[in-house]
């Protein structure tokens, strides 16, 4: 069993059809995994349905052997998952340390020692800490979002299309931090259409069509399958 894992997964929005059916993920600590898929694949409806965003019509969710298919999403933040959406996921009118401090609101202890830590993963935002987020690059935000995730110690950190609008070689900077995130032990699971560069970086991807797993595998093994190249791949 993984440590974090959604299983069998049917989920859809209000009374509507199924957006993801029978869909499975899993992650282990120390492992990145990436949900990769084409638009409308029910990628980020699989990601809400295990943060809690969506309920299950079947399936169920567990971390570290335990349901928690009936908690909600403040349950499930206190069970050690942390989730970085896509957009609006940092307070552009306060300073990186206000941020940061933002994040750390199921902790009254050990702030500045944390807070330290981060710095020490982004030490950009050390230097930037009394700048308003709203006057940094979109790299550096990004940086601010993942940092004010991170600020509860999380045991699994779930990334939303992490470097969505940002240039390659700022791409290529966050995804270097990530991996930096995944050596302190930290599950994480991410959501991205960069498909190439997320599996580069990946130990484990899950390729949906439909709502449904269609591939999955090592980064490596989805990255050399011909009909992953040819289909998703571009190649």
């Amino acid at each position: 069993m993984a440590f974090f894992e959604g299983n069998q997964m049917t989920a859809g929005y209000d009374e509507g059809a199924d957006i993801i059916s029978s869909c499975t993920i899993n992650v282990n600590k120390g492992e990145i995994v990436a949900i990769l898929g084409p638009n409308g694949a029910g990628k980020s409806t699989a990601m809400k349905a295990m943060l809690g965003l969506l309920n299950l019509r079947s399936g169920d969710v567990t971390i570290d052997g335990k349901n928690i298919s009936n908690l909600n999403p403040q349950d499930r933040v206190k069970r050690g998952i942390s989730f970085v959406p896509q957009t609006r996921n940092v307070f552009a009118g306060l300073t990186v340390r206000e941020n940061l401090e933002i994040g750390a609101f199921l902790r009254n202890d050990e702030l500045d020692k944390i807070i330290e830590e981060i710095y020490e993963l982004f030490p950009i935002l050390s230097d930037k800490k009394s700048q308003t987020v709203g006057e940094l690059s979109g790299g550096q935000r990004q940086q601010v979002a993942l940092g004010r995730a991170l600020m509860t110690k999380p045991s699994v950190l779930m990334l939303d299309e992490p470097t969505a609008g940002v240039s390659p070689i700022v791409m290529d900077e966050l995804f270097n931090h990530i991996i930096k995130v995944k050596k302190t032990n930290v599950a994480i699971i991410m959501v991205e259409q960069n498909a190439k560069q997320a599996l580069s970086i990946s130990d484990r991807g899950y390729i949906l069509v439909t709502g449904k797993n269609k591939f999955e595998g090592s980064g490596k093994q989805l990255l050399h399958d011909p009909e992953v190249r040819r289909s998703f791949l571009g190649a």
